[in-house]
This record gives C-alpha cells, structure tokens and sequence, in this order.
C-alpha cells in the first residue's frame, strides 16, 4: 500500500539549512511516521505475509479497532468541546473573538488537531493574513507539517509551516517562517518552492508581512508527556508511545476472537459414495462452490456418509482478555483502569460520568489543559492583535487572556452547582456565584444580581434616593 501522508520535501530542508537552520525533523520524522501507522493501523503487525504447512504463501491481514486513534479521540473529546471557551479581561474584546473563533470553526477543527497532536506529539495552529481582502484564518498543522526553528526549555520562540498548494494544476511547496525581527516583533516569511526546489513567484503573496505581534503568531499544541525519544526535542512524545505492547494486546484479543469464530464453523465431511459429479479427468468432486470451504470430502469411505464435526469455541475467555487489554490502555494513556470496556453488544465504551476518585484521570487531564490553555491563550493573544492591525477591528488592549474548559466529565457540575447555591450568604457571595457559574466579570455580576435590581426598583417606587425613602418610613412609623 502506498503512502501518501504528507511529508516535509527535502528541498525545503535544504533552504531552511541555507538560512542557517538546523531543522530537527530528521530525529523525529521515523519516530512520527511509525505513531501515524498506530492510528491507522497499518504496518507489519497488522498485514503480513506467511506460508503454511505445505510451503504455500499467503497473506494475512489483523482485525484491528484502532485503539491508538481510539486514545487519541478520547483526549480530543475530553480536553475540547463546545463547552470551551476564552475569556479576555475586556468584554468588547470577548464578543469578537467568540465570533471569530465561531467563523472560524476553530473549536471543532480544534478538536481534529488535538487528536493528531496526541497522536503524532506534535500540532500548531498558526495566523494567516490576507492584508488586501482583508482576511485573517487560524490554520492548523500536524507534526509531519511543523518545523520548529528556534526553542528552549520554555518553547519554541521560532517556527516554520511547510504544506502543498497548486499552481496552476501543478503542486507547489509552501513555507512559512514566523520569525522573530530586530525590533522583538513577528514577521511572517513566505516561501514557494517547485519539484525541483526552486523558488517560484506567485502575484498576491508578500515575501514577508511585518505583523507588528510581540507574541509569537503560531501556537505548539502538545500531550503533557516527557519526550523520552529525543532529549532536547521542540517535538512532542505521542501519548499512547509507551503503550504500544498494551494497544498489540488489544488487537490480538480482538482478533482472536473473531477468527475463533471463524475456524469454529461446523465442518461437514461427505463420503464419497455421496458425490456422483465428476470433473474433466474422472475424478470425483465436491458439488459445492469455491467458497463452501466447511464441506469436506471423505475418500474411499461407505460408513457414516455424513459425519459433522463442531468445535467448541473458547470466545468467553478471550473476551476476558480483551477486557483486560482494554482497561490497561486506560491506565497506560493516562485515563485510569475503569475508563474503558465491553458494553453489552460488544463494543468499547467508555465511562460517561468518571468519579470524583479517580484521580489518575484528573490529574492527566489538568495537566494537559494547562498546555493546551497556553497554546490557545496565545494564538488568540495573536489573534486580537491582528485584528486591529490588518482587519481594522477598534479593540481596546485585551488584558489576560485565559482559557475555561469544560471538566464535567470529572465532576458532577449539577452538583456542584447546586452545593454553591446552598451556600449562597454561607461560603459565597450572590455575585461570586454569577461570576463562577456565568462568566462575569464582577462590576457585570453585582449589576445582575436579582436582590440588586429588585432593590433597585423598590427604590424607585417610593421616589428618591434610598436613604430618603428610609427616613420617611421611619417618620410615619414614629408618628404612629
């Protein structure tokens, strides 16, 4: 089978080297390329080639479930939804970046990143700028597409972009290079190279586009994982690495049991005083299809002229196997043992509501949110402000930028919810639970508290200010 994945064309190691860039795609590409195989199941494990007992070949293909993008999907699932959200400190700067991230699909389409970025180590979302329409995209990239340039132990400070456009019918490299200018500032730098490695001109794109950015323009996506295959690597660790044994195991259940079920089928063995058919050189055959492999012919046989044989399948206890291979990936990912299983029919299915104790799995998830919040805290930082440079937007300066995910899964929000409102004058005040549970800022939530306004229209009842209204209600009580 051939593959087609996208991979970083050596013409553009070679201009990044004669810039005077050591790219580090070179250590990590085998690495990456054997956790893209995982996901999709393919590689030697899951078809290769064998001989049986009489020498002859023959081809062997593993069921698979695809537990490694399995994984992936999970974490996607669990980390971004529709529930997340970011949150600046200026609420005019809210409103357009929640309708711009919404344009822009980036909360779905973040949630393919992310399954790739867990999977392959390594994802980015970059800016792109159309400065004549004008027009600004949040794009993302895969670890087969990312080409840090310049990091430390804090993060890449540098990075460039290599995908595959058409000109003219004909395919064309794309390099961009966000880059850090004199002045502390981000450029981005374009670059277009042919089949042949030359640099190609194309009429609309700016060589280079002074951004103006103190921020970086792109965001590395990666799993709070340790990489352990390259020390010192800008590049991610895929987060199902150290359990590729776990993920074979599951596989090999799996499709033990299916090919249990396969060589169980009753065999039917025929005497031949049953076969009257013959072929072209007098022999007798079975008068049966090609593919009616369970009929089987008894040769030079008159007693029990039909003889059945039924094997007993073991798939009960392989299913217990495949059970347990399923609950150690949990545990190996970083999801807990009871996070996966067997449902009823058959299928994985995973816990929909996770208990408080399971620890291992919030403490996994909090630890990838906080990179994850960063990396999208810091496009969208980009982002804004882009958006007054080149889209024209007037926004005032955004302040922190941070970002609230949606852990449900980890804890009973009802419930939650419900223990806060209790408490309301207890443990919390009225406008600390708005601001918790409603995102407000504290001046909106103490506006928007309802004893507030109903106090507020009480006063304009009785006429005046509320102090004066008080001391005539005094007065009319004394004079009583």
């Amino acid at each position: 089978m051939a593959d087609e994945r996208y991979g970083v064309p050596g013409a553009i190691g070679t201009y990044l080297e004669k810039r005077g860039y050591d790219v580090p795609w070179g250590s990590m590409a085998g690495h990456i390329n054997r956790w893209d195989a995982w996901m999709r199941g393919t590689g030697e494990f899951y078809d290769y080639d064998d001989y049986d007992s009489e020498g002859r070949f023959y081809h062997v293909h593993r069921r698979s479930v695809r537990p490694a993008k399995r994984v992936c999907r999970e974490w996607s699932s669990l980390l971004m939804d529709e529930q997340t959200s970011v949150q600046c400190e200026d609420e005019a700067c809210n409103e357009w970046l929640e309708g711009f991230l919404a344009r822009s699909k980036f909360w779905s389409r973040g949630q393919g990143l992310v399954q790739r970025a867990f999977g392959l180590g390594t994802g980015a979302w970059a800016l792109w700028v159309d400065t004549a329409a004008p027009k600004m995209l949040i794009r993302r990239y895969f670890a087969n597409m990312t080409l840090p340039l310049s990091w430390d132990e804090d993060g890449v400070t540098e990075c460039a972009f290599a995908t595959r456009i058409h000109m003219r019918g004909k395919p064309v490299d794309q390099l961009q290079m966000h880059l850090v200018n004199e002045g502390g500032t981000y450029d981005i730098h374009t670059v277009l190279l042919d089949e042949m490695g030359r640099e190609v001109k194309m009429e609309g794109v700016l060589p280079v586009l002074e951004t103006g950015c103190p921020t970086p323009t792109f965001a590395i996506v990666k799993p709070a994982i340790e990489n352990t295959m390259e020390e010192f690597s800008p590049y991610g660790m895929s987060v199902f690495e150290d359990a590729i044994d776990v993920i074979q195991s599951v596989d090999l259940a799996y499709d033990a049991i299916f090919t249990e079920v396969d060589v169980g089928k009753i065999r039917v063995f025929l005497s031949d005083m049953l076969l009257e058919r013959g072929d072209d050189e007098g022999q007798r055959v079975i008068p049966f299809g090609k593919d009616d492999c369970t009929v089987f012919r008894k040769v030079g046989s008159s007693e029990d002229m039909v003889q059945e044989f039924a094997p007993s399948l073991r798939t009960e206890q392989q299913v217990k196997a495949y059970r347990t291979a399923l609950q150690t990936l949990g545990d190996q990912c970083g999801f807990g043992l009871g996070y996966f299983d067997i449902d009823e029919k058959g299928g994985i299915k995973t816990a929909t509501e996770v208990s408080s104790d399971n620890s291992q799995l919030m403490r996994s998830i909090k630890e990838h949110e906080n990179l994850l919040g960063d990396a999208i805290a810091q496009i969208c930082t980009a982002a804004l402000h882009c958006a007054r440079t080149f889209l024209g937007v007037p926004l005032p300066p955004e302040g922190d930028v941070t970002v609230k995910f949606d852990d449900s899964i980890i804890q009973d929000t009802a419930a939650e919810k419900a223990q806060d409102l209790a408490e309301l004058d207890l443990t919390l005040n009225d406008w600390e639970y708005r601001m918790k549970w409603y995102n407000e800022d504290e001046e909106t939530a103490k506006a928007n508290v309802p004893r507030a306004q109903n106090a507020v229209e009480d006063t304009e009842e009785e006429g005046g200010e509320f102090g004066e209204g008080r001391a005539e209600g005094e007065e009319g009580e004394a004079e009583e």
